[in-house]
């Protein structure tokens, strides 16, 4: 079998889509974006295609290799992210030659479904203990949302009790043991960090994400200091020499490798074992669409740490088109109980609706994110 051609899709709400074909009909279907970036991500993987055209898609480790180190310039989001969008279609297409899901092809599943939590609240989020409530109603056991708008390196303690407020509020609604994740964005810097983990603390919280930009890891270890709620991070991290760092330094407690940034499935199952060996648990990031979210599902499967998994239903991203308006059979993705069960078919376990696909990619999106300024006219961290 030999790969024949590749195609792009530019779709909205933010997405890019990648399918890759083969001489014996088979085709893969993958999800190589950064958030804002899709056209340049886009040309990186017509690049990398060069070295993919012709070849035996089932050598899928070779590939990934080649792909990283075939080039002098490596890692980052751009050049990780198109290798985890042809990785993650590479594999559908092994699923399909074997008629197995992937997971098969990984060793096996461990689990048989997977918790799954939904996002309340947006950039500046408002009404979140009754946004919260609505989805305990739905069936989820678990929420996020981001903590704070923008911070200074020292802000006030009024964007303090903020936050405090609305985590009391979706406290308040949802009872003592609804899992409530809180978002730091990376808009809070070590000094108001600090004091945010200290002040959620009464509030029993699932997780703290990125309490700090992740350059700027070493501070977890102060932060650590300051309260018992498990520290995730890792969204904006892209290979396991990148993890290497934080899993020795023993200053997380969830990792949040993206399906769709670091690598793809080759990469990220490699990064679960890493955490494995540490006793970090793993909560995969995923705002991105359906072939992003299977793919995760399938590491999941595999993968005795992870514990929740992020999915996009809903979040406020998602203006016009959301997660299950790209796939044929919606009801791969039903949530039940607050968990998803694990795709069963061949591949990644979809089947995208490829005519929806090509229609919206007419449309296509230049999705950017806010740009956000301080009074002061500084430049904010989104």
């Amino acid at each position: 079998m030999k790969i024949t051609k590749f195609e792009t899709f530019i779709v909205p709400p933010r997405w890019l889509f990648l399918k890759i074909e083969t001489d014996e009909g088979i085709v893969g279907w993958g999800e190589p974006v950064v958030e804002g970036k899709a056209h340049t991500v886009q040309t990186a993987v017509e690049e990398m295609m060069d070295y993919l055209v012709g070849a035996d898609p089932l050598r899928i480790e070779d590939h990934w290799q080649v792909m990283y180190r075939g080039g002098f310039y490596r890692g980052g989001p751009i050049l990780m992210s198109a290798i985890a969008g042809i990785d993650q279609a590479l594999w559908d297409i092994k699923g399909k030659f074997y008629n197995a899901p992937i997971y098969q092809l990984l060793g096996g599943a461990c689990r048989d479904s997977m918790r799954v939590y939904s996002w309340i609240g947006g950039d500046r989020p408002s009404d979140v203990g009754q946004a919260a409530l609505e989805k305990k109603q739905a069936g989820f056991t678990a929420i996020k949302m981001n903590a704070t708008e923008e911070l200074q390196y020292i802000d006030t303690h009024e964007k303090i009790d903020q936050v405090l407020e609305r985590v009391a509020a979706i406290r308040e609604a949802v009872g003592p043991y609804f899992g409530i994740g809180v978002d730091f964005h990376g808009r809070v810097h070590k000094p108001m960090a600090k004091i945010l983990a200290k002040e959620l603390e009464p509030y029993r919280l699932m997780f703290i994400e990125e309490p700090v930009l992740p350059e700027n890891n070493e501070a977890l270890r102060e932060i650590a200091r300051h309260t018992s709620t498990p520290i995730a991070t890792g969204e904006r991290m892209f290979s396991r020499w990148d993890f290497k760092n934080l899993l020795e330094g023993g200053w997380v407690d969830i990792i949040q490798p993206d399906l769709s940034h670091a690598g793809g499935i080759t990469e990220c199952k490699k990064i679960f074992a890493m955490a494995e060996a540490y006793d970090v648990a793993v909560a995969p990031h995923c705002p991105l669409g359906p072939i992003a979210l299977a793919s995760c599902l399938q590491v999941d499967a595999t993968s005795y740490n992870a514990f929740i998994q992020e999915q996009s239903l809903g979040i406020h991203y998602n203006q016009g088109n959301d997660l299950l308006d790209y796939v044929q059979d919606a009801s791969v993705f039903a949530y039940k109980d607050g968990h998803v069960q694990i795709p069963q078919g061949p591949g990644l376990g979809i089947t995208i609706n490829e005519d929806y696909v090509r229609k919206m990619a007419e449309q296509g999106h230049r999705w950017r994110n806010p740009i956000w300024r301080h009074k002061d006219g500084s430049i904010a961290e989104w």
